[in-house]
């Protein structure tokens, strides 16, 4: 029954994404060309329409329920609506900051207190139980929005928040098939269908972009997807998902650092973006969305492996990891040309 469900969601997908495409023309819902965009022409930015689309037909097909689940599925989909609408706003009447903000707390709000997700606690190799107590709350609400905004963050070139999310998708799918939970095999499963067929419209050269509507619901979902199965467990577990979102959490955290060096808002919108970086080094657009996609698998195979390690194993992959990371950004200049303190101390060594 799932893969009549997927079968369904990816043709779904691609036979809702032309209407999309005419509806988004029809209401004035278009990406016009500027100082910060790659596009060169008027394109219609709805598509997360037809992804969601998608999703809710395979979805309503196949009911997903885990019978010993003690979170409430229906917060889950009515925190999708609401993130669907803020996206959908922004994309038509392109809102403030803050009123986004509104609207993807007001998601996160509905998975916690309607869907009765937390992350409650964790446990800490040679320390034990840590519970968060009243921060429960705030810390699953921050991780909601800040992985619904990481992977907006990424969608700026053809095909890449999609693509990125799919991978991330298939390996939250992968661990979930590991950890047995049934749930978030068929929600991910399908959300990565409606995914994976929207892409034959996305991809470079794309005929339409998912804009905040596809993005921020695709980052809601995979935040949710991704807690699902991974709350309450020990620390190890914790860093499953955060390995497996390497891409868009790497490129927030060092957008951040370099607003912060440079003495701007961390807010400020530019064009030092992992994918503007690789552009500026001479990658053509395809080449740079692929290149993305390889790191986003090794990411994803990274998160299998660490989740199968030795507690020395996990740390030790972890830090051949964050030294390879420090190593990438230095070297395209993700955190500023002039930030380079790794390959500094390499060179004082060498010296």
């Amino acid at each position: 029954m799932l893969f009549l469900a997927m079968a369904a969601a990816f043709v779904a997908s691609i036979i809702l994404t032309p209407l999309v495409i005419k509806f988004a023309f029809r209401i004035g819902a278009v990406d016009r060309p500027n100082y910060r965009k790659v596009h060169a022409q008027i394109m219609p930015r709805i598509g997360g329409l037809a992804i969601f689309g998608a999703f809710m037909i395979g979805y309503l097909i196949l009911r997903p329920e885990d019978p010993g689940a003690t979170y409430n599925t229906a917060g889950i989909i009515v925190g999708a609506f609401l993130i669907i609408a803020t996206g959908f706003l922004d994309d038509m009447l392109e809102i403030t900051a803050k009123a986004k903000l509104v609207g993807q707390l007001a998601a996160a709000l509905v998975v916690v207190l309607w869907g009765g997700l937390q992350i409650d606690f964790i446990n800490l190799p040679f320390f034990g139980q840590l519970d968060f107590g009243y921060f429960s709350i705030p810390i699953t609400i921050i991780w909601i929005i800040g992985i619904t905004n990481a992977i907006n963050l990424i969608d700026g070139l053809d095909g890449l928040a999609a693509g990125v999310s799919t991978i991330a998708l298939i390996s939250i799918t992968v661990m979930a098939v590991i950890m047995g939970d049934v749930y978030v095999i068929a929600t991910a499963s399908l959300l990565a269908a409606s995914s994976l067929g929207f892409l034959f419209f996305n991809f470079h050269p794309a005929k339409i972009f998912m804009g905040d509507t596809g993005a921020l619901f695709l980052g809601y979902m995979i935040s949710v997807l991704a807690m699902l199965g991974f709350k309450n467990v020990t620390v190890v577990s914790l860093i499953i998902p955060i390995i497996m979102l390497g891409v868009p959490i790497s490129d927030t955290f060092f957008a951040i650092v370099r607003r912060v060096r440079m003495k701007q808002s961390i807010t400020a919108p530019d064009k030092s973006h992992l994918h503007h970086c690789l552009l500026r080094a001479g990658f053509s657009h395809r080449q740079t969305v692929l290149i993305i996609y390889g790191l986003a698998i090794l990411f994803g195979v990274a998160a299998v492996l660490f989740s199968q390690a030795t507690v020395w194993g996990a740390i030790v992959l972890i830090t051949v990891m964050l030294i390879a990371i420090e190593l990438f950004v230095e070297i395209i200049g993700l955190a500023g040309t002039n930030y380079r303190p790794l390959l500094n101390l390499v060179r004082m060594i060498g010296k």
